[in-house]
């Protein structure tokens, strides 16, 4: 079978939905592509498809009028977008961005489409609001990271997060603090911190993981 015949069974809420749903959607999704660095929305564009990702990942952040940036969450494949889901449901244009961070894939079901299975079908909107909830969930715990727990407890974990199987962190200093959402200066002096203990090494866009165990000890000291 083809992406566009089969594709709705490598979301969970999709694949349970009644035949003649899943038929509905794949005959009027389309399969769209976007190379890594793309805008697929940003603020003051109204969403016109709801994107359920196939491959590959999307950052969504938020800029502040000051140009302030925060990661709100990634899009992974087998996932969609909650603030598209949010935005088509309120009639409403994009608060925020999402840039494609490496190649993807996506499926795209038009707005019309949407709206119509959202008012008759039960199992979709159940499928909707599943998804929204924890996403929604998800951002209740940024907004605790940003607001109550420390620099050097959250830079730990994301460190840990972000590293590849070899223990190393491709990314700069300015990249972090977008994770964070904090200044590139804060993120600066604590890896000098950590690298001062012993715990990392930094190259030119690059992070080293040398002692994780301490890492993760940190990471976890409030959970």
């Amino acid at each position: 079978m083809t992406d566009q015949q089969d594709w709705v069974e490598r979301f969970p809420g999709l694949s349970r939905l009644e035949a003649p749903i899943k038929q509905l959607i794949t005959s009027r999704s389309t399969i769209v592509e976007a190379p890594a660095g793309t805008t697929l929305f940003g603020p003051g564009n109204s969403p016109e498809n709801m994107l359920f990702l196939l491959d590959g990942t999307v950052r969504v952040q938020q800029v502040s009028e000051t140009g302030h940036e925060i990661v709100l969450y990634r899009i992974e494949a087998g996932q969609s977008c909650v603030l598209t889901t949010a935005c088509l449901l309120a009639y409403d244009d994009y608060s925020a961005e999402g840039i494609t961070e490496t190649k993807v894939r996506a499926a795209a079901v038009p707005r019309d489409v949407f709206d119509d299975l959202v008012a008759q079908s039960k199992s979709f909107r159940d499928f909707v609001f599943a998804a929204f909830s924890k996403r929604i969930t998800d951002l209740f715990l940024v907004i605790d990271e940003v607001a109550f727990q420390k620099m050097d407890v959250r830079l730990a974990d994301k460190l840990i997060k972000l590293a590849d199987a070899q223990g190393v962190v491709s990314t700069t200093h300015q990249k972090l603090s977008v994770e964070l959402g904090t200044a590139r200066e804060v993120v600066s002096r604590q890896l000098q911190e950590f690298q001062r203990r012993g715990w990392i090494a930094q190259a030119r866009g690059s992070v080293s993981l040398l002692d994780r165990t301490h890492l993760e000890q940190l990471a976890h000291r409030n959970a």
